[in-house]
């Protein structure tokens, strides 16, 4: 089976310049599937990635772009940054909350030199308690949203659905990565 990802163009619309086609684009990888089933495949998505990957997990294909192990590094970021987003929106009344370069926490935080257990021990720690969060949510309080001082308001639902995007965004870009890297 083919994933939307799998399908879709290989650059999301710019999150500052086009933050709607950006949440569109996201939302669109999900389709019709449950964004719910979507991230509770994703860890052991990551996991077999990383083990296929081998000894090409830390190389990039080119010097502008992330690896495989990076990939998954901003995939933990993400989770984590989430984490929180998700919980402002459900216990603040209209939190205002930051966006973040990704780019520099990938290289900030080290990503590519980073042990792909521990990232992998850290995003399915932080999954599970967001699907949890998810399941236990009434559709008024996934309703609850959040102000993105760059994309403006976005509910729990919202969120949750891009997460879903995300990570098939992240994956797709991870197994080109990989075959970029093997193609030499």
């Amino acid at each position: 089976m083919t994933h939307p990802a799998d399908r879709a163009e290989h650059i999301s619309p710019d999150n500052l310049a086009d933050p709607d086609g950006y949440q569109r684009h996201l939302v669109g990888l999900v389709g019709y599937d449950d964004p719910a089933a979507v991230q509770g495949t994703t860890g052991a998505a990551w996991r077999a990635l990383v083990a296929e990957a081998g000894p090409d997990l830390r190389t990039r294909p080119s010097p502008d772009e992330w690896s495989v192990l990076e990939c998954l590094g901003h995939a933990v970021g993400g989770e984590l940054v989430m984490s929180g987003r998700y919980r402002w929106a459900l216990a603040e009344d209209d939190p205002e909350i930051v966006g973040y370069d990704q780019d520099r926490w990938v290289v900030a935080l080290e990503h590519g030199r980073a042990d792909p257990e521990d990232l992998l021990r850290l995003f399915d720690a932080l999954r599970t308690a967001n699907v949890a969060l998810w399941s236990a949510a009434s559709p008024a309080r996934r309703a609850r949203a959040v102000r993105h001082r760059e994309r403006g308001l976005e509910s729990f639902g919202l969120m949750f659905a891009m997460t879903a995007g995300h990570d098939r965004f992240h994956l797709a870009q991870a197994r080109r990565t990989l075959a970029a890297v093997r193609a030499g």
